[in-house]
Order: structure tokens, then sequence, then C-alpha cells
């Protein structure tokens, strides 16, 4: 077994890979087999029902054996690391990962904090992408076993289930420690009045989760695009030392720095389209629009991870297509019910059957492995020790309809970055909405589309008050539905 190798001795284990093509920028693409997490073939090892789907332990045991002694037969690499940089609040995590596909190694290990002399692995992921599953839902098994704090996958060569099956036991250490796992951006805004101001930005993958977090304003620095930990008192704790960006539509006008970090020789690439010349081609999705890459945070101007400031902003991420304007502001009740809600639309980092469909995620977070009610409760008990935090929700969609009516209009990143800044600078001018609550921006000074921000007089103006009647009646009574089913929610 090939132990802790350096990115240069990843990179010549890959020369040879029929599945990997070195760009003109001196990094590589691989084209993965399976291209979006195995969401159907994820089970939790539980003699037990723990609402979600199991495998029994004895079971457990026979494809953990079946996995062993087919690593005894093939050479294999192991990666360690640490999920979180503080010393006193991380968690040491051991990969194990068949050398035949060495990027997923290469990968996990720019997204890991180095191990030190101190380092003992209380987490392991085991990787077998060329070992089917074959009673399992597309010959594919991703087993967590939280008692021992293990997940093995077979069949999946996809990097999102190692990066996701450490963060995913991550969050059920989180909440036992008493805070809450969220699946969130991380940013500081660096010159507010002479001191840091930390922003929280919720949302699911694919909707804008990573543009958010790395587009500046005042001046921002990212601190990491993925789970944060939030304890009382609005304390923050980041995960990853890296970034696992989506590649589909990458612009180097509107995400620079995730453009730049990822067309440089240390950063690798997953199903992004490559040019026999080598030429990196981001807008084409003919094999899949969930492309993705890595780099280390190291690439890009960042702010240091440790000892960050409380938070003061949370961003919920809503993608939507009808009327959700593009920013409203929530107060704590109302922030908890829309976190447990977990509105938006489905994208292919969730696979196919997903992709483009209404969702509901609690906190969307698919990863945390318990009663979703537990983290919306959690949720507001920790809101109720941040008086003085701020929570915004952001619809990073459209208004007026998806993507093939003409009559709607998109978010586009830079009228979610202009409110960014506003709500920074103080010079929105809010109003009450007496249908939902919340409070919409009434004056938004020089923002170019005041359409967006009140989708009521937007379809008022198109003729389409009865069709906002109706979304509006189907919302109302879907949302009652759905949280009465939580029997343990107390929001």
């Amino acid at each position: 077994m090939k132990t802790n190798l350096t990115q240069t001795e990843f990179q010549a284990l890959m020369e040879k890979n029929p599945r990997a093509q070195r760009t003109d920028k001196g990094n590589y693409a691989i084209r993965t087999r399976v291209t979006a997490r195995s969401n159907e073939s994820t089970f939790f090892v539980s003699d037990e029902p723990c609402g979600r789907p199991t495998i029994t332990r004895a079971d457990y045991q026979k494809v953990a054996k079946m996995q062993d002694d087919y690593l005894t037969q093939h050479e294999s690499i192991q990666v360690d690391g640490y999920i979180g940089p503080d010393p006193d609040f991380r968690v040491a995590c051991r990969v194990i990962v068949e050398q035949s596909n060495a990027n997923i190694a290469a990968m996990q290990q720019q997204l890991y904090f180095p191990p030190d002399e101190h380092f003992s692995p209380k987490f392991t992921i085991i990787i077998t992408p060329n070992l089917p599953a074959e009673e399992y839902p597309n010959q594919r098994l991703i087993a967590v076993d939280l008692e021992n704090w293990t997940t093995r996958v077979f069949g999946s060569d996809y990097f999102g289930e190692s990066k996701k099956g450490g963060l995913r036991m991550w969050n059920h250490w989180v909440y036992q420690q008493g805070g809450l796992a969220l699946h969130a951006g991380c940013k500081v805004f660096p010159d507010i009045v002479n001191r840091e101001e930390l922003a929280l930005i919720i949302g699911l993958s694919g909707t804008g989760k990573t543009t958010t977090t790395f587009r500046q304003q005042h001046d921002s620095l990212p601190v990491q695009d993925d789970f944060c930990a939030l304890f009382p008192n609005g304390k923050v704790y980041a995960s990853e030392n890296g970034c696992f960006a989506k590649t589909i539509g990458l612009d180097p006008d509107d995400e620079p720095t995730i453009y730049k970090a990822l067309t440089q020789p240390t950063s690798w690439l997953e199903n992004v389209t490559v040019s026999p010349d080598g030429s990196i081609d981001f807008t084409d999705g003919s094999y899949t629009t969930n492309g993705r890459g890595t780099f280390q945070l190291s690439a890009i101007p960042h702010r240091d991870p440790s000892d960050l400031p409380p938070v003061k902003y949370i961003f919920l991420l809503n993608r939507n297509f009808n009327i959700i304007p593009a920013v409203a502001r929530l107060d704590h009740k109302l922030a908890a019910q829309y976190f447990m809600l977990g509105e938006t639309t489905g994208t292919s980092a969730g696979g196919k059957s997903e992709a483009g469909k209404a969702l509901r995620v609690p906190g969307t977070n698919p990863f945390f492995t318990m009663d979703d009610a537990l983290q919306a409760n959690r949720f507001q008990e920790l809101l109720k020790t941040m008086p003085d935090v701020e929570v915004y929700l952001l619809n990073t969609g459209r208004v007026g309809g998806d993507d093939d009516d003409p009559r709607s209009k998109k978010v586009k990143i830079r009228h979610s970055s202009a409110i960014i800044e506003a709500i920074l600078n103080r010079t929105i001018h809010w109003k009450q909405d007496t249908i939902f609550h919340y409070e919409i921006a009434a004056v938004l000074p020089d923002f170019e589309d005041a359409e967006l921000l009140n989708p009521y007089l937007f379809y008022k103006q198109q003729g389409r008050l009865e069709e906002y009647e109706s979304i509006l009646q189907r919302l109302q009574l879907e949302r009652d539905d759905y949280l009465q089913h939580y029997t343990h929610l107390e929001i």
C-alpha cells in the first residue's frame, strides 16, 4: 500500500490511465463511469429502523469481508488528514482507495488538512470503485457504519463519495458535540467598520453556494465552500482545506477565482470536456452537467480558517422558479421554518433523479444522519443564542417561470452579489410582505431589475395574478402538509 503520496506522485500514477487526460494547463481531467452521488445505493448499518435505508450488521460484515479480501489482491493508496484545522476541534480521517483510481486519493488529499505527529484516525473511508456490489442498486453500495465511524464504497468512481463519506460522519459527530453541521460556504468581510464579519451561505450543491462564497463584496475572502460547524453564540468551525467546485458554465468573468484555481497545474478535473489538444471546455455538458474540480485553498486568496469571528449573516439559498423574490429578510422563527422546508430545485449533483425537480431537503443538507426535525430544532436553538445574526433568503433561480419560459427573468450572479453588497452597506429599504410575513426590498438603489425583488408586481404587470394566486395556495398547502409529517419538529 502506498501512503500519503505527493501530488506530483499522484499525477505520475495517472499518466497512463486511459480515463485520464492531461490538459494544456498541466492538470489532469478524469472521466468517471459514475457521474453523481449514488443516493439510492446509500445504506446505514443498523439492525433497527433509523429513518434512513439500512443494511443489517450481518449483511454489512459480509460485504466488508468481501472488500477487505479484494484489497489484499489489488494495489491501494492511503491518504491521511484532518477534517478541520483546529487542534481542539478536528477529526482525523483515513481514506483507502484502489491505486487504479489514484485521482480520488489525490483529490481527497487536497481537501484534508495535513496530518501531524499526533495523527490517529477516527474516521475511515474505504473505496473500491472496481468491485461491484451485485445485490444493491446499480451494483453500487455506500455502507455507512456510524457505530465504528467507517464508510465503505463499492462500485463508484465518483470522487464525491469520498468527500461526503467523511463529511457525512462528521455531521453525526458535530451533532453529538452540541453543534450543527451546515451544508454551507463561509466567507468573511474584513473591512466592515474595522472588524471582520462572517457569513454562512447555506444551499444544496449546484444552487450557487460556491459561487456566492467566492464572489467578492467589500474585499471579502472565502474561508471554504462546503460544510461548517455552527455552535452557540455563533461560533463557527471550518471543515476543509480545499474546494470541490461545480464546473458547468464556469466563466472567467463571472467566477474568476474558481476559474483561475481550476486552470492551474495542481488542480484536478472530473468529467470536464477536454479536447485532443488539451483545451478545457467548461460549457460542454454532453457527458454530464455535473462536471467538478478540486483545488487547495492555498491556490487562491482566502481567509485562514482558524479562529473565525462569530457569524453575522446567514444566507439561505432557494433556487426557485416562481414567486420567491431575489431576496427576503427573515426573522428567526421564519428562518427556522425555511431552513426546515429546504425548498430548492435539484441539480445534477444529486443525479438524474433530482436534476430539475422541485425538492425539499431540510437544511439543504442531504447528509444529516438522523430525523431531519432534529437539525431544524438545533438550528432554532442556536439562533436563540445569536440575537444579532441576520438571516436572508436568496433565490438563485428565476422569477416567473423556468428556463424555457420567455416571460421569466433569471436572478443572475451579479444580482445576488449586488444584493449582498447592499445588505452590507445598509442601503436596502425593507417592507413587510403581508402574505409570506417576511420582508422584501422596497427600495434597492441602482439595482438593475426591480421586478426580481417583488414577484407579485412582476406577475401583476404581466396579467398573471390568477397564476400567482394558484402558486401561492399550492405552496401554502404543501408547506403545511410537509411540516406536519415531522412529529418531533419544535419550530
